[in-house]
């Protein structure tokens, strides 16, 4: 065949699957290879102390394709701010590597249940408060409901987590039918756990969204191009709360690695960490005032 009639097709892979793996990995931006093993500010103070109004150690979980100082780099500083312990981790990648959070996830429980052990015996506490964003939002579920982490989490505060997946606006279905959605999915594991209707989630779903025990907060975003629709992001539970960013600040227009940069977002956390409560209201103009 003449290589002219090819190239429209060779481009259209290409470019599918640069946009494919972006998005099935959860993530737009790309953290480099100095985040790779450095905390974000403010994180990772074994020596750090709870107090009575900030009784708990905050754990960090970063999402798929990122790694725990790009992820947190603005939510980590304004937490010890506040007085909070707080602690990250990178997971589900090679130590040295500055992509994380692609392996199997059940694996990424794993480190993150031994993370949360160590957390726990150095703050001399029996249970942390969990920040995560996407992945990260909804991989710790696996360690709460198959890990014993329930009896050690408090609060599992999600940021557009991925807990019923995401059809990606389309781009598995265009993955499939350019036969470059299993590349990613094999180069990537987690990503592919994290497809709508995977095996994966199936699993984590089924028998209810959560378990007895800690409280589950989700922050959606409508304009979040990752997990679509962002409706996925939200638990079904009498443990649950799930909250639009949008229903609180109409113009706030964040969309999916936004958020983890967002005032309001940051203030949000903040407000769900705070033993006093509420989450709201949140001066959506100066949230951080």
């Amino acid at each position: 065949m003449p290589s002219h009639r090819t190239r429209p097709h060779t481009r259209l892979r290409a470019v599918a699957a640069a946009a494919l793996a972006a998005a099935v990995g959860l993530g737009v931006m790309t953290p480099t290879a100095a985040h790779a093993e450095i905390s974000p500010p403010g994180a990772n103070d074994w020596n750090c102390k709870p107090s009575l109004t900030r009784p708990r150690p905050v754990v960090l979980v970063h999402g798929t394709f990122e790694n725990m100082a790009f992820n947190w780099q603005k939510v980590s500083p304004a937490l010890k701010k506040e007085g909070y312990c707080v602690y990250a981790l990178n997971y589900g990648g090679a130590p040295d590597a500055p992509i994380q959070g692609t392996g199997d996830i059940p694996t990424s429980a794993r480190q993150l249940a031994a993370f949360v052990d160590r957390v726990l015996a150095a703050t001399r506490t029996t249970k942390v408060d969990i920040v995560g964003h996407s992945q990260g939002g909804m991989m710790p579920r696996y360690y709460l409901k198959n890990l014993g982490g329930a009896t050690k989490v408090n609060k599992l505060i999600g940021l557009a987590p991925s807990n019923h997946g995401t059809n990606m606006s389309g781009l598995v279905a265009l993955g499939s039918l350019l036969g470059i959605t299993q590349a990613v999915v094999r180069a990537a594991p987690a990503a592919g756990q994290q497809i709508t209707d995977s095996a994966f989630l199936r699993d984590l779903n089924s028998g209810g969204d959560t378990v007895p025990g800690p409280t589950y907060i989700v922050l959606a975003t409508k304009y979040d191009e990752v997990v679509t629709p962002y409706t996925s992001a939200y638990l079904n539970g009498s443990n649950t709360h799930n909250i639009l960013l949008q229903d609180k600040c109409p113009n706030n227009t964040n969309a999916h690695v936004g958020m983890n940069f967002d005032p309001v977002t940051i203030r949000f956390v903040l407000n769900s960490l705070d033993i006093r409560g509420p989450y709201w209201p949140i001066n959506c103009s100066n949230p951080l005032g």
